[in-house]
Formats: structure tokens, C-alpha cells, sequence
């Protein structure tokens, strides 16, 4: 049996937002087992299913869930294990005897002997609304209950948790080796793309030298050098590369828990699955930019390659807290 504790440690790695979490603890209406099962999901939404006892506290269960959880799918399901003499229901004698009333008075109006060997058939009765009743506790043993399951409660959270982490940091590390490998592509496009500007140089050249013979005419360098300016101007990615560099440095440090200029951040335990898919969008974004803007055949094939990493990013990511 897992023994329960009252506060939860704090959390300040990666979390992924799938896992299962398991918890039982002895309260004063038996054994309460609880399981956690997460999946991914947008935003937080929790389903609760309860045994009677516990019928009522959904909404309480929920808001301890809400304290440690963030985003994700979850079901959480609760068991009782009732203790030896207990029983799970009890009997409205009120009800009961109600009921019997009025089949008495049903066999007296349709002329049944009432004092002939005419038996009513129990189980029968048992099944009717109202008979049996979960055996909830009230006032302040319901309270008190309550504050024993959620310490089991609370254990399951841990473990889920524990579980989540050990995921979210392996994906984490798939996420640093795929910043690096963009990395490493942005600087090949950094060194390729100064070429692009003397590749069309040479092309327009050519291409002008085969009609100024054709036409036996002539044209000012300074003319074509212009073009070229123009061109180079329009086809300058520097700018695109500079702010993809600050996303990857951005994107890195978070992962890290670390804040832009290398600090480590203590205590951190804020969800960071939609900061970093904000983050993608934005790579992905200058990444358009650079293979929209350059004409060169080697520049072009390594957005492609980049594209594909932020592509595995991104579905990583999706499944991060």
C-alpha cells in the first residue's frame, strides 16, 4: 500500500502530458484506491468517478487536481474497499415498510387473501427506488473522510507526476538535439547565402552580354552592378537568421529552465507547452522567410531540412504540460 502525504514537492522539470499515477490509503469507510490516467489535451479538463461515500465531493477532488496539474486529459477514478462489518449500503426501514404497505393494500383490493401463505418477494424489494442508500457520512465525518481520501489523492498526484517528468525529460533532450541540429543548419545557410548575390551577378551578366552582342549595344557596369545591389538587397536573410538564432537561444532556455541570458530560474513550476509552441510558430515563421527570399538550390534544400526539425518539434511539443 502507498503511504499518503500532504504536500506534493515542487516539480520544476519538463513535464510530458501523458502518464498514470496509482495511491491507496486507509480511511474511516475502508481502503481508498486512486488512479490517475493523463493524456493530452489543449487545455485542463479532469473527469472524477467516485463511490458513494464520496459522492458529492467531485468539485473538491477536481480543485486539489488543479493544483498540480496544468493542462491534460485526466480521469481520475476512486475505489472503496469497504472495512470487515462494514456494509456498502444501507436500508430505508421507512421505505421499506412503505412499500409493503402498499402491496398489502394492492392484494386487498384485488380480493387476495392477505391472510393466505402469500409471500412478498424481498430481493425484489430491495431493487425499488429508495430501499438501499450509499452509506455517506455527514456533517464533520464527511469533512473528515473527504481529508483522508484527498491525501490519497495527493499520492497518486505524485507518482503521475514523478512519471510525467522522467517523459517530459527525455523528450526535452530530443528537443536540445534538434535545436542544435537547426543550429548547425542556419549556419551553413549563413555561409551559402552571400553566394547567392554573386550567383546572380554572374547569371544577369551573362544573360546581358548575350543580348548587347546580339544587338551590338552597350550598358554602364554601374547599371548592372545596381541590379545586383537591388537584388542582394531583397535576398538578404541576415535578418531572418539573427532572430531564428534568439528563437533557438529562447527555446533552449526554457527547456533549461533557465531565463534568456543563461540565469537559472529556481522554483520554477508553471506549464511551459504552449510557451514553446508559441516559440515553434515563430521559427517556423523565419524559416519561411529565408527559403521565400533566397534563390540559391543548397539554401533552399536546407529549409527544407529545418522545416522537417521544427516539424518534430512541434509534435513533441504538443504533448508537453
Amino acid at each position: 500500500m502507498t503511504q499518503a502525504t500532504s504536500t506534493l514537492a515542487p516539480a520544476c522539470g519538463i513535464r510530458s502530458m501523458t502518464g498514470q499515477g496509482r495511491a491507496a490509503g486507509k480511511t474511516d469507510i475502508g481502503t481508498v484506491t486512486v488512479e490517475l490516467r493523463t493524456v493530452n489535451n489543449r487545455g485542463f479538463k479532469c473527469s472524477v468517478r467516485t463511490p458513494d461515500p464520496l459522492s458529492g465531493s467531485e468539485a473538491l477532488i477536481e480543485s486539489v487536481v488543479r493544483e498540480h496539474l496544468h493542462r491534460g486529459s485526466i480521469n481520475l477514478s476512486i475505489n472503496l474497499e469497504h472495512q470487515q462489518g462494514q456494509t456498502p449500503v444501507q436500508i430505508n426501514d421507512t421505505v421499506l415498510a412503505g412499500y409493503i404497505r402498499q402491496c398489502k393494500a394492492a392484494m386487498e383490493q384485488s380480493g387476495v387473501d392477505t391472510d393466505a401463505n402469500v409471500s412478498l418477494d424481498v430481493a425484489a424489494l430491495l431493487n425499488l427506488p429508495g430501499v438501499q442508500t450509499g452509506a455517506r457520512p455527514k456533517g464533520d465525518d464527511a469533512e473528515k473522510v473527504f481529508q483522508q481520501a484527498r491525501l490519497v489523492v495527493i499520492a497518486a498526484l505524485q507518482n503521475l507526476i514523478e512519471m510525467r517528468e522522467q517523459e517530459g525529460a527525455h523528450m526535452a533532450e530530443t528537443l536540445l538535439g534538434d535545436c542544435e541540429t537547426i543550429r548547425g543548419h542556419v549556419r551553413a545557410i549563413e555561409t551559402l547565402a552571400p553566394q547567392a548575390a554573386e550567383s546572380y551577378r554572374v547569371r544577369l551578366e551573362g544573360k546581358v552580354q548575350r543580348v548587347l552582342a546580339e544587338y551590338d549595344a552597350e550598358v554602364n557596369p554601374v547599371d548592372l552592378l545596381r541590379e545586383v545591389q537591388v537584388y542582394a538587397d531583397k535576398a538578404d536573410v541576415s535578418e531572418e537568421i539573427t532572430r531564428l538564432d534568439s528563437h533557438l537561444k529562447l527555446f533552449q532556455a526554457v527547456l533549461r529552465g533557465e531565463s534568456p541570458d543563461g540565469d537559472k530560474e529556481s522554483g520554477r513550476d508553471e506549464p511551459v507547452g504552449r510557451k514553446l509552441d508559441f516559440i515553434i510558430q515563430e521559427m517556423f515563421r523565419e524559416t519561411n522567410t529565408i527559403g521565400s527570399k533566397s534563390a540559391h538550390a543548397e539554401v533552399s534544400a536546407i529549409v527544407v531540412e529545418i522545416k522537417c526539425a521544427i516539424e518534430r518539434m512541434r509534435e513533441l511539443v504538443q504533448n508537453l504540460e
